[in-house]
């Protein structure tokens, strides 16, 4: 693992990157990791651009390591009032359930793509690597990016995405499997019928790229890293495991999710956010059907999700709330990233 080329490319001591985390983490994990020897990582997507530039400020204020800064870059819709309203109709049950109501009041999205704004916010601290989800910014933010000497990774779900990626000029691809929590990356196609499995998508993708490919989803383990390196992949992208380490936020009901018996089932859903994402499964994704297509366009549809979820959970309930996580969280560990990292790394040399 420490003689990988792509380390080298990198500049980090282990092929591992730390999957961002939108809503469970800031930089402490992304410095945790980056100390360990693998890529940590930033998600800015839902940070505002002050707080972006005072979260890349921790970091390298805290390690001399190289870390990724990954943004959304999708394309924003208008707000369709009409299908709120629906929207709303159909959640008034919910909200009833616990005495509250809707804030209407509040039509601003909480995740934002990429821009110019941002890119003048961290053009100063030159990132060593940039990583983006739902494709690419348009060709001139991508210039520009470039110009500065990042390095600029991309997420595809399929062997099309990933010839679109390398086509339109990124230096990694990040092969996306059906296995991984989160938003899928898919920006190509909207049907989650193209969504495959890791094992079948990343021999394809490195087949058919010449840039470098980083393996994501249900890698857990020395034995998961190990085979992905062996199917062509240059290093491997962890999420679901840091997902109980100490430097990240996960809140007390998902921390406790995680831990049960029900993380062992998790669904694709655009309930939550009006994206497909996968999560343990709970009432809502069950109740509405996981794919349901009443949900507004992403991203306003977290809108409606943020408040219910923020008042089930003042009763204690998870009923309505993005449990996002992969399909296997056997790496699940409640200690420092730091430690979690290194025993990635230590398992894998030993067994390598």
């Amino acid at each position: 693992m420490k003689q990988s080329r792509v380390c080298s490319w990198l500049g980090v001591d282990y092929p591992i990157i730390q999957a961002p985390m939108a809503g469970v983490q800031d930089s402490a994990l992304a410095i945790a990791v980056s100390e360990a020897g693998g890529l940590g990582s930033l998600p800015c997507a839902m940070l505002s651009v002050n707080d972006i530039a005072n979260q890349v400020s921790l970091i390298k204020g805290s390690t001399s390591k190289p870390y990724n800064l990954n943004f959304f870059c999708h394309d924003t819709t208008e707000y369709n009032e009409v299908k709120h309203h629906q929207w709303r109709e159909l959640l008034k049950p919910y909200f009833d359930e616990f005495s509250g109501h809707y804030d209407a009041t509040i039509k601003a999205s909480s995740r934002m793509p990429f821009s110019h704004d941002v890119a003048d916010a961290i053009e100063g601290f030159v990132p060593p690597v940039i990583s983006f989800h739902f494709g690419l910014p348009d060709a001139e933010l991508l210039a520009r990016i470039k110009r500065w000497g990042t390095k600029v990774l991309s997420s595809a779900t399929t062997v099309e995405e990933a010839l679109w990626l390398e086509e339109n000029g990124v230096d990694g691809v990040i092969a996306q499997g059906l296995e991984a929590g989160g938003h899928r990356g898919m920006f190509l196609s909207k049907n989650i019928s193209t969504q495959v499995g890791l094992v079948s998508l990343l021999p394809q993708i490195v087949d058919r790229v010449d840039v470098p490919v980083i393996a994501a989803g249900g890698i857990s383990d020395a034995r998961s890293i190990n085979s992905a390196l062996a199917l062509g992949a240059s290093a491997v992208q962890i999420g679901t495991s840091y997902l109980l380490c100490d430097e990240v936020k996960t809140s007390a009901l998902h921390r406790a999710a995680l831990k049960s018996q029900r993380a062992s089932h998790t669904a694709l859903t655009n309930v939550f956010t009006g994206r497909p994402a996968r999560g343990i499964a709970n009432r809502i994704m069950k109740d509405l059907g996981y794919m349901n297509e009443n949900v507004p366009e992403f991203p306003y549809a977290s809108m409606e999700m943020a408040q219910l979820k923020a008042l089930a959970e003042q009763h204690g309930s998870d009923d309505f709330s993005s449990l996002w996580s992969g399909q296997n969280v056997s790496g699940c560990k409640e200690i420092s990233a730091f430690e979690l990292t290194r025993q990635f790394a230590e398992a894998c040399d030993a067994v390598s």
